[in-house]
């Protein structure tokens, strides 16, 4: 396939005298030859956008993959053209009976009507993936965590959104918990293996129920209320589980506080899921930790509430003292050996780096700041992830907030792929 690019790149020096070719068709229309006033079809001015997609390394042989530039490759490709997918990743029709099985899937959950403030992260899968144009630019190897995700033993796939209603929280809470979970339950498509005794090649034990090995699931939220249906769905599979929650925010608040509560719909929303999942037995007590934490409270109740919800707390200021080494180390203590989801609020980052949320609070990390601390995050039993609360309407000319939650999730997708299949180690 490359050899057809090389050909392709030599058959435009003789555009000027020959009907213009991209590998071995000529361009013709209703069977007419247009010669030299037609231009390819496929033709970009540094083409490296291949008539078909090259061949891809997995874990159990080659598939066909989008084109992604390898070590010493020609690299720009023509990142505004296809689907909007994530990063230009294969979609897949994941929801059907019987659609392909992957490694690592990214899924939209466009919900935003439990938002306390400003709404518009119903158009936060959109945003990003329209912010992860460019991740594969230059090839998509990530240089301080020294992996390339898109070149990998994964097999990673965009399955779009979770047809959500705009009208129903609470069925809407239903709908997204239902679709994270047929995918969480899907079987891996690289299947590891370990030996046994007798040195014969076995399935290898998960970190799933009954030893199952689960993919991993990247959501793209979404105001933070849709991790209550997520840590549901978790808890199908994993049981209760330790959450690393980057945030402005607690988020525990108890809803005869945050909201009043006036009904059982209502007392679900993004300032009140973790309350929520910590009755239902979703949190395992005591080793999840909070970060980034800078709102104001209703008083020290507040942090009360917190505590028996089983969370520890690291506050935004504390960067300053303790530094990120300090956050990765107080983070990595408190989760220790278990089963870790991860769930990063983009408004953890100061208001400058990311205007485009639902509820802003100035004094916040940096964008280095934050992908430093979840680089440091590598090495944990992380399970799954998600960014939320982008609310694109709300942000820049220059894309700053999706450019930002795209990055991130680079960083996440990394350690997903460095850290491989989740067995039981």
């Amino acid at each position: 396939m490359l050899g057809t690019a090389l050909t392709a790149l030599a058959a435009l020096g003789s555009l000027a005298s020959a009907a213009p070719q991209w590998g071995d068709h000529h361009l013709e229309h209703d069977g007419h030859s247009h010669g030299q006033e037609q231009i390819p079809l496929g033709y970009v001015k540094f083409p490296t956008q291949f008539s078909e997609p090259i061949f891809y390394k997995n874990g159990q042989g080659h598939e066909k993959g989008a084109f992604i530039p390898g070590d010493g490759e020609p690299q720009a490709e023509a990142i505004f053209s296809g689907i909007g997918t994530f990063a230009h990743l294969p979609y897949a029709e994941c929801f059907k009976k019987d659609s392909e099985s992957f490694d690592i899937a990214f899924l939209g959950l466009p919900f935003d009507t439990g938002t306390s403030y400003r709404p518009g992260a119903r158009f936060g899968p959109a945003g990003i993936r329209q912010g992860s144009r460019r991740l594969t630019l230059y090839g998509g190897y990530n240089v301080a965590l020294d992996v390339n995700p898109f070149r990998s033993w994964a097999k990673l796939v965009d399955c779009g959104d979770v047809a959500v209603t705009p009208y129903d929280s609470a069925f809407a809470i239903k709908q997204m918990e239902r679709g994270h979970l047929s995918l969480l339950s899907k079987p891996v498509h690289t299947q590891p293996h370990s030996k046994n005794r007798n040195g014969e090649l076995v399935p290898a034990v998960g970190l799933g129920k009954g030893g199952v090995v689960p993919p991993r699931i990247i959501s793209m939220g979404g105001d933070h209320t849709v991790v209550l249906p997520i840590l549901r769905s978790i808890n199908a599979v994993y049981g209760p589980i330790s959450v690393i929650h980057f945030d402005s925010h607690l988020d525990t608040w108890n809803p005869s506080v945050f909201g009043g509560s006036p009904s059982e719909t209502a007392s679900i929303n993004h300032g009140t899921y973790f309350w929520h999942a910590a009755q239902e037995g979703l949190i395992a007590n005591g080793t999840s930790i909070h970060a980034g934490i800078r709102t104001t409270l209703s008083g020290p109740s507040d942090y009360q509430t917190d505590a028996e919800c089983g969370f520890q707390l690291s506050e935004a200021r504390e960067i300053d003292t303790i530094g990120t080494e300090g956050i990765i180390k107080r983070i990595r203590d408190t989760v220790g050996t278990n089963p870790v989801y991860l769930s990063i609020d983009i408004d953890v980052l100061d208001p400058s780096a990311a205007p485009a949320t639902g509820t802003p609070e100035t004094g916040g990390w940096s964008t280095r700041e934050l992908r430093t601390i979840i680089r440091g995050l590598e090495g944990l039993k992380l399970v799954g992830a998600d960014v939320v609360e982008v609310a694109t309407p709300y942000d820049s000319q220059a894309e700053l907030t999706v450019q930002a939650a795209a990055d991130v999730l680079s960083e996440v997708l990394g350690i997903f792929v460095k850290a491989g299949p989740l067995v039981a180690k």
